[in-house]
Formats: C-alpha cells, sequence, structure tokens
C-alpha cells in the first residue's frame, strides 16, 4: 500500500513534466476510428455510451476501447482490453502490450470518459497519438484540445454537446 503511494507520487511527478511542454497535433481529418478510454472503477454505463456514440454516426468496428479499473480481481475475464495501476512502472510507462498498442493507435478522436485525474489514465491520454483529444473540463486542460463541462453520470450529455461541436468544427 505505502508502495503504491510512492509510486503514484513518481508517476504524477512524471506527468507534470511532461505536461509542461505538450504539443497538439492539428488535423482536418473526419472523425472515423475512435478511441474511448473510460475509467470503469465509478462509471458501469460502459455499453450505453458506446451505444450512445453508435447511434450518432460512429461504427461499432471503428471503436476501440480500454478500460482502467482501481482493483481488477484475479479470476475476473473481459472482453475488451482492462489495466490498472499495477500496469505502470515506476517510472511513468506501461508493460501491459494492451496499452501500448492502444496509445500508439493513429485514432482520429480520443475520448478520455474520466472526469478525477488518475495518473494512469492521464499518462495513457498525454501518450497517445490520436489527431483530436476530447475530455472532461475538471482534468487538466493542457491534455485535451476539446473540453466538455459536465460529469461522467451524464454521458448522454456529453456525447450530445460532443457531436455537436464535432459538426460546427467540421469533423462529422
Amino acid at each position: 500500500m505505502f508502495l503504491d503511494k510512492i509510486k503514484d507520487f513518481w508517476a504524477k511527478k512524471n506527468v507534470k513534466k511532461r505536461l509542461s511542454n505538450v504539443k497538439h497535433n492539428s488535423s482536418n481529418n473526419y472523425i472515423k476510428k475512435v478511441g474511448l478510454l473510460i475509467d470503469e472503477s465509478y462509471f458501469l454505463e460502459r455499453d450505453q455510451l458506446i451505444n450512445e456514440l453508435i447511434q450518432n454516426g460512429i461504427q461499432n468496428q471503428n471503436i476501440e476501447l480500454l478500460v482502467f479499473r482501481d482493483k481488477i480481481k484475479k479470476n475476473e475475464v473481459f472482453d475488451y482490453s482492462v489495466f490498472s495501476p499495477k500496469d505502470m512502472t515506476w517510472n511513468g510507462t506501461f508493460d501491459k502490450e494492451q496499452i501500448t498498442t492502444f496509445t500508439n493507435a493513429n485514432f482520429d478522436l480520443l475520448i478520455s470518459y474520466y472526469d478525477i485525474e488518475k495518473a494512469p489514465l492521464i499518462l495513457v491520454t498525454l501518450n497517445s497519438k490520436a489527431d483530436f483529444k476530447v475530455g472532461f473540463s475538471s482534468v487538466d486542460m493542457r491534455l485535451n484540445q476539446f473540453m466538455i463541462d459536465t460529469n461522467a453520470e451524464k454521458y448522454k450529455v456529453f456525447v450530445s454537446e460532443l457531436f455537436k461541436y464535432l459538426k460546427i468544427l467540421n469533423k462529422l
């Protein structure tokens, strides 16, 4: 437990250092491929969120999901990619291949669906090579190019606001 606190401290220190020189890519591409990063520690409506994205024109096969949980039981089996703080190293990198594959994917849109800052989630967002990153306004403003001011429980509001502004920005 004490070692986890120290590990989290070093990861946050690494994040702060890397956030000081963040450069966002600007792209005029249309949104086709979407990466979805969810904190499932408290937000459990994952399927409903995905259905809202599908109803707004994103195809199911173009949505890639990565889910964060604070604790994963030993015998739990998932049909989607899941990670926890244990997958993060002391210097703020990840050992798990699923996470590195997700961060190296060239998404047109990355939706960082968490409104509480946690070092592993911030690191995945920061390392992502997505063209356009969207998240909540309660998270550090340097991570995302576009922020929506709502909370995670209101996923319908989030998705409707997201698509309203994506149309304005001519991304759809």
